[in-house]
């Protein structure tokens, strides 16, 4: 599974980044709006420090404003992944730059039918919203579940990037399922590596060498 951040912190990214573990980025409107940067200078910032996919977002809801936008965003840097909704004038732009060989991400997924689409338009990646569901009491998983066992129908390009990841059992669970990619928060990718018991274990050896009396 490839491990995208969500957000357009570049402290963040950076401190990812140097674990080696990061393998590209997504930001959307509000996180650009939460950074408090300009939007592209940000994007060309963030395309420096990952070489992986970086997403960014196009505002506009018709056809020929999403085309106009994504072609400036595409000019950003060769590894900018174009953001598009998934509507129809999204999935009309989608198509577009995926006949030009564009990298492209779908984004607001909620369906198993949204992500056929999206697949039939070439898209690079489709993002399921997982949290989002979870939140008005429906099951996010089983979305991913779902796409999962279309796209092993077809022989679709398009990889399941599971976005609006909450905590790790999203990660696991979507892991599991086989979803291609997964984006979450800094925060979440960090806690991955939580368990009480490596503290204490570790805790225990340092403490079982202090005793030692020996250095390396």
């Amino acid at each position: 599974m490839k491990f995208f951040v969500d957000t357009a912190d570049i402290a963040e990214i950076r401190d990812l980044a140097a674990t080696g573990l990061l393998d590209g980025v997504t930001t959307n409107p509000s996180l650009i709006k939460k950074s408090g940067r300009d939007f592209k200078k940000t994007i060309a910032e963030i395309c420096e420090i990952v070489e992986g996919p970086v997403s960014a977002e196009v505002v506009a809801t018709d056809v020929d404003g999403m085309i106009s936008q994504g072609a400036e965003l595409s000019k950003i840097a060769k590894n900018v992944t174009v953001k598009l909704p998934l509507t129809l004038a999204g999935l009309q732009a989608c198509k577009h730059f995926s006949s030009k060989g564009t990298m492209t991400n779908v984004t607001l997924c909620f369906s198993p039918a949204q992500a056929l689409l999206a697949a039939k338009a070439g898209a690079t990646f489709v993002s399921p919203f997982v949290g989002r569901l979870d939140d008005i009491a429906q099951d996010g998983m089983q979305l991913i579940a779902d796409i999962m066992e279309i796209y092993n129908n077809y022989p679709f390009d398009t990889q399941v990037l599971v976005a609006s990841v909450r905590h790790p059992i999203h990660i696991v669970e979507a892991a599991k399922l086989g979803a291609h990619v997964m984006t979450a928060p800094a925060s979440v990718i960090k806690s991955l590596v939580n368990h009480p018991l490596t503290d204490k274990g570790l805790a225990q050896f340092l403490k079982d060498w202090e005793a030692t009396g020996q250095t390396l």
